[in-house]
């Protein structure tokens, strides 16, 4: 816990505020994010007791990420497959960053990372010798390409085709689209639009160790019923009948905690929306679990569900060997805004 703290006292140094980490850099994204990933990296490294670096071995940092993956820290991370050859050719990886935000939205995707400063400095370095494109200002696009990407290791993500480098504020940031980057760049500096919206299920969430946070519209389809099997949809309509009234939601998130705890918050229009659906959505939480199989109760233990202003807040304890924020994309029924 002091490794954590400390950690999180150096970010809030770096950004001259006092906004979390987590509520820095999606308040970074740009404008039109509907999806936005956390995954708080040095936390983990503490959590899991993993004393990594740069230098460290590949051995060591896929032990590390096992560790995580098994405790249901790494699933919002796009970098996961491409953490060893990060590691080796560009520098950066799960084992020295300090935390990655991979944003999505009908116009692109892009990762953030943030680096520690000493190991940011090598950066340009491996992006020059891997073969990428400098661009004539230092804060521009390092053009590399998905033909190059390949090149390098078939196991690199497209998110890696491109590369910025954020000197100021010792980011990395990558995508499949320059153009795209270009944008994320703008957002990050404040000369482009930034997404708006999320701010108060990312501030309920506090400093999550990992955390997935939805837009209310992309929420409706990813999370929809309709994605699940006849049957399944059958005995949804059957147990929101049952469990009363939902409604659409603006934002979602659901995050690990570092107590171990996940903590789910959904804002809505108001707070009689609020009050309705902690009632309707805490009875769905005790019961069946269709399209997912079996019941929420096999995956958690419901501590609490509360209505604060227009948001309702779950505190779940998750069952010995669940993986409570891995199942999101499966789990349709108790997070079903439309």
């Amino acid at each position: 816990m002091v490794a954590i703290a400390l950690a999180v006292g150096g970010f809030l140094w770096w950004r001259g505020d006092d906004r979390t980490s987590f509520a820095w850099a999606v308040g970074h994204a740009p404008a039109g994010t509907q999806r936005a990933s956390w995954t708080d990296w040095a936390a983990i490294r503490a959590h899991e007791k993993a004393d990594l670096t740069a230098g460290s071995s590949v051995g060591d940092l896929n032990a590390f990420l096992t560790r995580a993956f098994n405790d249901d820290l790494s699933s919002p991370s796009a970098l996961v497959v491409s953490a060893p050859v990060l590691l080796q050719r560009f520098g950066f990886s799960p084992a020295n960053a300090d935390w990655e935000l991979f944003s999505q939205s009908d116009q692109g995707a892009v990762v953030m990372l943030h680096l520690p400063g000493s190991d940011l400095d090598a950066v340009a370095d491996h992006l020059r010798s891997l073969g990428y494109h400098e661009p004539a200002d230092a804060g521009g696009v390092w053009e590399g390409g998905p033909d190059l990407v390949s090149r390098i290791s078939p196991d690199l993500t497209p998110e890696l085709s491109y590369v910025a480098i954020d000197a100021d504020d010792s980011l990395v940031l990558t995508s499949d689209s320059s153009a795209y980057l270009s944008a994320a760049l703008q957002a990050v500096h404040g000369d482009g639009p930034r997404v708006t919206g999320l701010e108060s299920v990312v501030d309920d969430a506090g400093e999550p160790l990992a955390s997935a946070v939805y837009a209310g519209d992309y929420a409706c389809g990813a999370l929809a019923m309709g994605h699940a099997g006849a049957a399944d949809q059958a005995e949804g309509r059957r147990l929101l009948a049952a469990a009363g009234e939902v409604n659409p939601y603006t934002a979602f998130a659901m995050s690990d905690e570092p107590d171990g705890s996940v903590r789910v918050a959904f804002d809505f229009d108001d707070s009689g929306q609020a009050r309705t659906n902690a009632d309707t959505r805490a009875t769905l939480a005790r019961g069946p679990a269709p399209g997912q199989g079996g019941s929420f109760t096999d995956r958690f233990r419901v501590d609490a569900v509360t209505a604060q202003g227009s948001l309702v807040v779950m505190h779940l304890t998750p069952v010995s060997g669940a993986f409570v924020l891995s199942d999101l994309s499966t789990g349709p029924l108790l997070f079903a805004t439309c």
